[in-house]
């Protein structure tokens, strides 16, 4: 095999482009311009596909962050189905109407894409709210203090502490 150059193109430019999630369709794109990954059914397959994940520098499919955004976009614009990394499975569960293909190692999406081995597709998992943790306490209760209950919210889903100090002008101090 000749040696030759490569170059990999993220455009558009204005576009922000960050993280490794695009290890993995970018891997296969080389493989499929060089044809070392070929179907008569491939352009069709790619047609309504998305590829996300990172790569080893052994082969293995990492998991990324933000997979769930990532399905609920692609959904929303008409993509069928994701391949992803096997440990972004559980997350991506719950966006219906996705057809979602987890792999662990890159051999197993190129053997998958020649048409020589099969993929077990991930069934949805139904997302009922009637589920959730009932709590005693909750900001029904709190009147007005927007700020403080946004940055508790804030908090919360981001998994961060947060400590709240109560502060009262005494004898003409301010706090």
């Amino acid at each position: 095999m000749l040696s030759r150059k490569i170059i990999v193109n993220l455009a558009p430019a204005n576009t922000r482009k960050e993280g490794s999630k695009f290890d993995l369709p970018i891997a296969l794109g080389i493989l499929i311009a060089s044809r070392q990954i070929s179907n008569p059914y491939l352009a069709e397959f790619l047609k309504d596909t998305i590829f996300v994940g990172e790569l080893s520098l052994y082969g293995s499919v990492e998991k990324i962050n933000g997979i769930l955004p990532i399905c609920i976009e692609a959904k929303k614009i008409g993509i069928k189905r994701i391949v992803l990394p096997k440990q972004n499975e559980n997350e991506a569960q719950i966006v219906d109407g996705l057809e979602i293909l987890p792999i662990n190692h890159l051999e197993e999406i190129i053997e998958y894409l020649n048409g020589n081995s099969y993929i077990e597709k991930t069934k949805t998992k139904k997302f009922n709210s009637q589920n959730q943790a009932k709590y005693q306490f909750d900001f029904s209760e709190v009147k007005g203090q927007e700020l403080v209950k946004r940055a508790l919210e804030v908090s919360a889903a981001g998994s961060h502490n947060c400590a709240l100090i109560r502060c009262s002008a005494v004898q003409g101090r301010q706090c």
